[in-house]
């Protein structure tokens, strides 16, 4: 899942980014409302986080630019203001959920998963491809009942083919879907990390090729076993 984080306190950015990362999330942070702008033009999010108070452009009216434009991206506004009139003010924008700072990175993140939920409510609470289970509420992925060790790119990896069954990717694509733009890497770098993934899988006894090599597109998941 690919989150956009809108917030101009450096401190605030590093901790949530970190929080969310930490449970598997692709974090893209924006330090103002321009940049915002410009990144939801050009990148697709599963959920923005958007500060009110931004340099360049405020959260209210990036929401409502947003929103105008057709984007619906499932929006939590995060702000310092606390009154009835702020809150409608920003829900009126056209914002999802309202969170008031300070607030514990735990309730951020269930607000954030019960967005994800709302935005996405045809997904499984747990994917499965024949014997594999990956369990987004704990991020942990086991094949029968053996628990597979997955680095956090690994994880990311198979979370998303199982969440688009079928569908041909290509490097570009995933690198554009799963790595955060500011720190994109060579292509080889995702044949590298699907070829780990495989040979964990297969460590543990499932099949090694989950994902499968469409020669000269990219890959996709393999078909569901009978």
């Amino acid at each position: 899942m690919k989150i956009l984080l809108v917030e101009d306190d450096v401190s605030i950015a590093e901790a949530i980014e970190e929080d969310l990362s930490d449970q598997h999330y692709l974090v893209e942070v924006a330090y103002d409302g321009q940049e915002a702008w410009e990144l939801v033009d050009v990148f697709e999010y599963d959920l923005i986080l958007l500060d009110v108070m931004l340099p360049k452009i405020d959260g209210i009216s990036l929401c409502r630019k947003f929103r105008s434009r057709g984007c619906q991206t499932p929006i939590l506004m995060i702000t310092a203001r606390d009154t009835v009139t702020d809150r409608v003010l920003g829900l009126d924008a056209g914002a999802d959920d309202y969170l008031v700072k300070p607030f514990a990175l735990q309730e951020l993140s269930a607000r954030v998963r019960a967005l994800m939920r709302r935005g996405n409510p045809s997904l499984p609470p747990v994917l499965e491809w024949g014997n594999i289970r990956l369990d987004p509420s704990s991020c942990r992925v086991y094949y029968q009942h053996e628990e597979i060790p997955l680095s956090p790119k690994e994880y990311k990896l198979l979370e998303f083919f199982l969440r688009h069954e079928r569908r041909v990717f290509s490097r570009s694509q995933l690198l554009e879907h799963l790595w955060p733009f500011e720190r994109l890497p060579e292509e080889a770098t995702v044949k590298a990390h699907i070829r780990s993934l495989r040979q964990k899988l297969e460590a543990c006894g499932a099949p090694s090729d989950v994902i499968e090599t469409v020669y000269g597109l990219g890959y996709r998941l393999k078909e569901k076993p009978e």
